[in-house]
């Protein structure tokens, strides 16, 4: 391994935040396997659109936008469990690449990201559109007392977009460096 300078700490400090994403979607897919029923509830109520406040509910003009279909909730359901999965892999082999590439040349750096980028974007697609736009928008879920993930989401997706600028940045670089403590000279 190279040695520990601001580069390797910030590649290092890369690898460790790609992989709090990919831990944390790990955790995500584990509980929604494992207690299937708990979550399945959740985006039932979102597509039934059958819990929103009473006071909301008595004046909504959206609830034709509601699926009752028990099938389709499955559908949804899983395919958010899948996506999930895509960001647990992604993220996960992508922190290990990093990991592994912390005292190669830029060029390997690099690319040892990407997969990272990937699995941030995915991330973001899920818990920005899927959550916030399509959930929280197309089917009221903001005016769900009990089932609203936003708050959630908006969390989620504040820190994996940090993650993801961060992961992004061209301060890992060895030419860089070099190039700086040049101009500096």
């Amino acid at each position: 391994m190279a040695r520990f300078d601001t580069i390797v700490a910030l590649r290092l400090a890369k690898a460790l935040l790609t992989f709090t994403v990919g831990g944390f979607a790990l955790l995500v897919v584990f509980g929604n396997l494992t207690d299937y029923g708990t979550n399945f509830e959740f985006v039932r109520h979102v597509l039934a659109m059958d819990a929103q406040k009473p006071e909301l509910a008595a004046v909504s003009q959206i609830n034709y936008r509601a699926i009752s279909w028990t099938w389709a909730h499955h559908v949804a359901y899983v395919g958010v469990i899948l996506t999930e999965a895509v960001i647990m892999v992604t993220c996960l082999v992508s922190a290990w690449q990093q990991v592994r590439a912390v005292g190669r040349d830029d060029a390997a750096f690099q690319r040892s990201k990407r997969w990272g980028v990937v699995g941030c974007t995915v991330a973001l697609l899920l818990w920005f559109f899927g959550f916030q736009a399509i959930g929280g928008e197309w089917f009221g879920m903001w005016m769900n007392g009990t089932w609203n993930g936003i708050p959630d989401a908006v969390r989620l997706c504040t820190y994996i977009g940090i993650v993801l600028v961060f992961l992004s940045l061209r301060n890992d670089t060895r030419d860089e460096a070099r190039n700086e403590a040049r101009q500096n000279a």
